[in-house]
């Protein structure tokens, strides 16, 4: 359901307790809510026409979708039809370096495709280190249980990360805070993103330990950016603000 302004601004926001005049813990205020917005800019979530996030550009669209999926599909399927590490390595980090070049000549943002590609060899250098085509995917573990930690840690000061990532966007910059069931919906938010990362850790771990590539591979893909778009809607959908209909208030 849309979010509009006027006469369906979510109830807290009129209920919200100034900060006192004190210009100290303005200021404060003003660089986290710099801070915070510098981050959920970078995070690239972005809301659509009718009011709802868009999944497709906050993952960064259809080019964003092969960029993440296309290195590690290729080096999955090489591995398991060849057992060449060194050949499935280098269609990895060549498609990777490819989108780089590709974004370069079109003047697009760089950003991400040279975050992918250097994900991409550190992935490699594991893999090559260790000689074991399932390294590659070792250090999609770290990254996904340092989600974990810092999210977790997110929510334990009150800071929750989907507050952060959504308040911005829906033009509630940092007001969010002044409401503890916002805190709350917010916490409940980064919980579910959590679990994608958790849900990622439980499925793929035991398939590392078992050395098995090629279901590793096929499930880093489907639980990578499909899951993670899943769990970003569901998020944004639960922290939802009660518009002043929804709360059976009416101003007064």
């Amino acid at each position: 359901m849309t979010e509009r302004p006027g006469s369906d601004l979510p109830e807290y926001r009129r209920t919200a307790e100034p900060s006192g005049g004190n210009p100290q813990a303005e200021e404060q205020q003003a660089t986290l809510g710099d801070v915070a917005g510098a981050y959920a800019a970078k995070a690239g979530v972005e809301r659509g026409d009718d009011g709802q996030i868009d999944v497709l550009k906050s993952v960064g669209g259809v080019r964003g979708l092969a960029e993440a999926i296309v290195p590690g599909l290729l080096f999955t399927l090489l591995f398991t039809l060849t057992s060449e590490l060194y050949l499935s390595l280098g269609a990895a980090v060549a498609s990777a370096a490819a989108f780089s070049a590709a974004n370069l000549v079109q003047k697009r943002p760089l950003m991400q495709s040279l975050t992918g590609v250097i994900g991409v060899i550190i992935c490699a250098v594991f893999a090559l280190r260790s000689g074991s085509g399932t390294e590659f995917f070792l250090p999609g573990f770290f990254v996904n249980a340092a989600y974990i930690l810092a999210f977790a840690v997110s929510i334990a000061v009150r800071w929750p990360v989907a507050g952060l990532l959504f308040g911005f966007i829906r033009g509630e910059n940092l007001e969010w805070r002044a409401s503890r069931k916002r805190i709350r919906a917010y916490a409940l938010a980064t919980w579910i993103i959590i679990a994608v990362f958790a849900l990622r850790l439980g499925v793929q771990l035991p398939l590392y330990l078992a050395d098995n590539v090629g279901a590793l591979g096929t499930m880093r893909l489907a639980m990578g950016v499909p899951l993670y778009a899943l769990g970003l809607w569901l998020a944004w959908m639960v922290s939802r603000p009660l518009t002043q209909q929804e709360s059976g208030k009416h101003p007064g």
